[in-house]
């Protein structure tokens, strides 16, 4: 092995410069050209042969943000790179983990297969949508928690009042953790779903009268549900409304929808670069938890100290 060489994909240059920084490096020199009609040709400028190489790019929206990882990983392996690393902070898709209707795709599976037949021998990611979903690769899946970056924080934002709670039922194991490592309760928004994307009802399992919730999931995309859920906190008598999600996908008006929402603060991660800066969302970063996790994966030591449950 030559050493380590860390590039970045188009997506996430902010957050690779600050993985690199915090590794002790720069990004190494990768040129990703882009042809008039729109296909994409990724060049390592640099000879990487027999390199130990990772490859950041989260895969949001749009889907070029995926053909682009797929092409450097691709690119990386014709190169002669001694071992691939895709590095994806959010991996997008997850939440397609299954067949919930006849006659759908198992996107999540879709991706699993085509990183891996780009020629990846290893992924690092956070806070996958489903869990099993690391059972979709054949190769290493290096599964990293928001928690890592997120313990910290709330130790000091936190006061003899705090609760958590989960938005929706799927995501009480998630909560569960949170409440466990604060020795606090936690309670369960339960909604009904009439169709994708939206929220038909909900009510709160639990007592949350004079609390300082948070409400903790994996990510936020149209801020329906966190939204709908701090203002039925606060009408069970809640004295406020926290909200912590690892990846801020916050898809078409969602930042409208929080700032007039009864949530006093959104706590995300910079998975996802944000789009449009809100007094009310406040962003941890990711950075050094992937620095070390990388650190950790090249010198072939034990990731588990990473992990604060």
């Amino acid at each position: 092995m030559q050493g380590i060489k860390i590039y970045s994909g188009n997506a996430t240059i902010d957050l690779s410069q600050k993985i690199a920084k915090s590794f002790g490096s720069d990004l190494g020199n990768l040129e990703i050209f882009r042809f008039s009609d729109g296909e994409m040709q990724p060049v390592f400028t640099e000879s990487i042969r027999g390199s130990h190489v990772f490859l950041i790019q989260s895969t949001f929206s749009p889907g070029d943000n995926i053909i682009e990882l797929l092409l450097m990983i691709d690119a990386a392996k014709r190169a002669s790179a001694g071992y691939i690393t895709a590095v994806i902070p959010y991996f997008g898709y997850a939440r397609q983990d299954r067949k919930d209707k006849p006659r759908v795709p198992i996107s999540s599976k879709l991706l699993s297969n085509l990183i891996q037949a780009a020629g990846a021998d290893r992924v690092m990611t956070m806070d996958l949508h489903a869990e099993q979903i690391q059972g979709f690769f054949d190769i290493p899946v290096d599964h990293l928690l928001g928690e890592a970056i997120f313990f910290p924080y709330l130790e000091s934002h936190m006061s003899e009042l705090t609760i958590f709670a989960s938005p929706d039922v799927g995501g009480v194991k998630r909560a569960r953790a949170y409440a466990r490592k604060f020795n606090v309760d936690f309670v369960i928004c339960d909604k009904e779903r009439k169709k994708a994307n939206e929220v038909a009802n909900m009510i709160v399992i639990g007592d949350v009268k004079g609390k300082e919730v948070i409400l903790i999931d994996d990510l936020v995309d149209t801020a329906g549900t966190m939204s709908m859920a701090a203002d039925k906190l606060m009408e069970e008598g809640a004295n406020s409304v926290k909200a912590l999600c690892t990846h801020p996908v916050l898809s078409g008006n969602a930042i409208e929808k929080i700032e007039r929402s009864s949530l006093s603060e959104l706590i995300v991660s910079d998975t996802i670069p944000l789009k449009i800066h809100s007094d009310k969302i406040n962003v941890v970063s990711c950075s050094t938890l992937f620095a070390n996790a990388i650190s950790y994966v090249y010198e072939y030591k034990s990731i588990q100290t990473l992990f604060l449950r």
